[in-house]
């Protein structure tokens, strides 16, 4: 397919010539390409995402018509799954199992079900008499022109959080998939024209041109899912126009596995939770802090686990781990592993590339211990199959060295004592607290981050309303 922009319903080629090729980081090799945008072409997503805000054709739409078109919307999407899933397993290198069978397609698909019924929600408007001789009318109002910035390790769930809470709030989009994996996002803009979206109200642009999306003057919000850096970079561009910004960012996930957690089921929540996605996740688990009478079984059950973990192609329907994204990736994973090691760190099991593997970049699901709580791989965002163990005295160590990271987005605890639980989930300074898991979400509860990890949610009711604003009428009676 001839991959071209998305903007005010149709496919176009936009006015730059540049292009922009589309790797799979299995085998290395180029297999697409797409546009690049320019300058232009931002201005003119936006126009017709204002255009389409201001004469109401979406935002003047009663909540049950809106609500129904998302529906349709995720009916298509469901009806071509399996292709998209394929094209998003070529870009990405996530095993196609996992992809339409498992979590981020029909996750998705369930994600923006929840925003078509979250649409009819209007328990943020009220009206009474707050002061003698008026009445006060509460009215929660879309807040214009949104941005959507999707990052590259999830790319179709996250055009659905970006797509599914602005529109269900009767907002206009204008979405930028990452440059690395930009396929699927591209081809939602046919699937909402196809499901009765108007024209203009959803627009999709690829290409290098985040920073001239962000600072538009029209852009009203700018929502990202990405790197701290970034988020920062988005922060300070947004002050100049006085946006709202919404940030997913950065994450360095504690498990806190006490003295009477179960080894077996601790190595088998975190080996998911750590190499889902060949690690390369904001949530994923990266620090295991284990009471130190624990600590020799369960580092034993950990690297066991992780020593079967299947590595394998995307489509072969038995690989559990495909590749990092690319090259670069991988080369960073490398560096943070090496140091580690120069640094006196020990490395369990993995450590390298696998030798089975001549293309592509697969890394080894990675285990390592011996490390202080100011090492680089406790501070910093691997984004890899890495895990480091670290073990503690009492429960006071655990949550302090659980909290003593600058990011929290999420965080996991692994003990039968139900009041410890409680105890540490509130004190625990991250956005999502697991207790004998980590990483399941739903799409009616909240996702997103304290500390340099962002603001703002993801997912459930809280989210269509960060894209509302409050207006109060007050009429004299």
């Amino acid at each position: 397919m001839d991959y071209k922009l998305w903007i005010d319903g149709n496919w176009t080629d936009g006015k730059g010539t540049a292009r922009l090729p589309v790797e799979n980081p299995a085998t290395g090799e180029t297999i697409d390409e797409v546009v690049n945008a320019c300058e232009a072409d931002v201005n003119d997503a936006v126009e017709a995402a204002k255009k389409a805000f201001y004469d109401g054709r979406w935002s003047g739409k009663t909540p049950g018509e809106r609500s129904a078109v998302l529906g349709r919307m995720a009916d298509l999407i469901e009806a071509r799954s399996e292709e998209l899933a394929r094209i998003e397993s070529e870009d990405t290198g996530k095993p196609y199992e996992y992809l339409c069978c498992g979590v981020d397609f029909p996750f998705g698909i369930d994600n923006l079900r929840f925003f078509a019924s979250a649409a009819r929600d209007t328990s943020g408007n009220h009206a009474g008499e707050y002061a003698e001789g008026f009445s006060s009318i509460y009215r929660r109002e879309p807040c214009g022109v949104t941005a959507g910035i999707a990052p590259w390790n999830y790319p179709f769930l996250m055009a659905m959080w970006k797509i599914g809470a602005p529109l269900a709030a009767g907002c206009t989009s204008v979405i930028k998939p990452a440059s690395l994996t930009p396929r699927t996002t591209l081809l939602l803009g046919e699937i909402a024209k196809e499901a009765g979206l108007p024209d203009g109200v959803l627009n999709v642009i690829s290409g290098n041109v985040g920073h001239h999306l962000t600072a538009h003057p029209d852009v009203r919000m700018v929502s990202l899912t990405g790197a701290t850096e970034t988020g920062k970079a988005i922060m300070r561009t947004a002050a100049d126009t006085i946006k709202r910004v919404h940030l997913e960012l950065g994450g360095k996930a504690p498990a806190l596995v006490f003295e009477d957690a179960d080894a077996g089921l601790v190595a088998e929540k975190l080996i998911v939770g750590g190499y889902v996605n060949t690690g390369q996740d904001c949530t994923a688990a990266t620090r295991v802090i284990v009471h130190k009478s624990r600590l020799a079984e369960v580092t034993d059950a950990i690297v066991a686990a992780a020593e079967k973990v299947k590595l394998g192609m995307p489509f072969d329907k038995e690989t559990e781990m495909g590749p990092l994204i690319s090259a670069d990736q991988r080369e960073k994973v490398i560096g943070f592993v090496e140091r580690a090691k120069q640094a006196g760190a020990k490395i369990l099991t993995g450590g390298k590339i696998p030798a089975a593997f001549d293309k592509g970049y697969f890394y080894e699901p990675t285990v390592i211990t011996n490390v202080s709580q100011d090492a680089e791989v406790v501070q910093d965002e691997i984004f890899g199959p890495v895990l480091v163990i670290q073990g503690f005295d009492d429960e006071a160590q655990a949550l302090a060295m659980g909290n003593d990271v600058v990011y929290g987005l999420a965080s996991s605890i692994f003990t039968n004592d139900v009041s410890r639980a409680m105890r540490l989930s509130a004190k625990l300074e991250f956005g999502t607290v697991w207790i004998n898991d980590h990483t399941p979400l739903s799409s009616e509860t909240p996702h997103g981050g304290f500390k340099q990890s962002g603001f703002g949610k993801d997912l459930s009711a809280e989210a269509v309303g960060d894209y509302l604003v409050t207006k109060h009428v007050m009429i004299a009676l």
